[in-house]
């Protein structure tokens, strides 16, 4: 029997991505995910698998493996597969493309984050990383918020210069201070281990959504920017003991665990407020991989 398989651009035709927040949400309706991560190094190369289960909607083990060495050859940094199984009979149904999946997964978290915390009027969204996932986040982030215009920074201005010239409607903000201030939506996709987003730039009722920090060694925003904050995140399972962004600030005693107020299995609980600021840390996991592959393959099939 043949397996299907779902590759990037034939899968990307036909989504959407308000479609996709919506079944993020109806996928958090579900019971809660079993979730399990893997990691083998061969230094410098890494082999990363992650796996989730949800009652109702499947299975998914999403395989990457990091070889720095890559680019120097030619080759792409990280390759990948996931694997989408039947809840019913635990078969294969899909072999989808990985960089589909991640693509859809990373920018959808963070603009459903943002669809709850977010002024719904926001005018003016500030992208901070000029990469793939800057590139995607203009994407999701447009037809999120069809009327804010959309600035983008990065530590090297000539590479958000060249990135805007692909886009469409994306201006570059050379002093990141002033962008961010004046920004109703800041939303990080940095490779940081220092923070790049300071508190004391910050005014209430803007938005941060960070995304970059995924180590346990990585910030993305300071101390002061998560003291003056409403902080919530994608999942307490995948972010609170894993990655520095809330790690480091809770050991060091900055914010306490009840400063976490809710992640998407409590989304009743996520609410803009005009008089405050809110920041909202997408750590990912496999579970958002499950949800996300599972709308791909709907697509796919209707």
């Amino acid at each position: 029997m043949s397996i299907l398989q779902i590759p990037f651009a034939e899968g990307e035709a036909n989504l959407d991505w308000l479609e996709l927040a919506g079944a993020l949400v109806d996928g958090h309706d579900l019971p809660k995910a079993e979730i399990g991560d893997t990691f083998l190094y061969r230094d410098p190369d890494t082999l990363l698998s992650r796996a989730a289960w949800i009652d109702g909607l499947g299975m998914a083990v999403k395989t990457a493996t990091i070889f720095p060495r890559n680019p120097d050859r030619g080759d792409p940094l990280i390759n990948g597969s996931v694997c989408l199984y039947d809840d019913l009979n635990g078969a294969l149904s899909a072999l989808v493309d990985f960089h589909l999946v991640t693509k859809w997964k990373t920018a959808g978290d963070s603009l459903l984050g943002a669809l709850r915390l977010a002024n719904p009027d926001s005018r003016e969204i500030l992208i901070v990383g000029a990469g793939t996932v800057g590139a995607s986040l203009c994407e999701a982030f447009r037809a999120g918020y069809p009327q804010a215009k959309i600035r983008m920074w990065n530590r090297t201005l000539s590479k958000a210069e060249e990135l805007a010239a692909t886009l469409t409607d994306v201006d570059v903000a050379p002093d990141l201070a002033e962008a961010v201030n004046r920004a109703d939506i800041i939303v990080t996709a940095t490779m940081s281990t220092e923070p790049v987003i300071k508190g004391e730039w910050l005014r209430p009722g803007q938005h941060l959504n960070l995304i970059g920090a995924y180590r346990p060694d990585m910030r993305e925003a300071d101390d002061e920017a998560l003291r003056r904050s409403r902080i919530f995140v994608d999942s307490f399972d995948t972010t609170v003991d894993h990655i520095g962004e809330i790690k480091t600030p809770l050991a060091e005693g900055v914010i306490q665990r009840s400063d976490l107020l809710a992640d998407f299995y409590d989304l009743g609980a996520f609410s803009y407020q005009p008089d405050g600021i809110s920041l909202f840390k997408n750590g990912g996991g496999a579970h958002l991989d499950l949800m996300t592959s599972r709308y791909i393959l709907d697509k796919w099939r209707g």
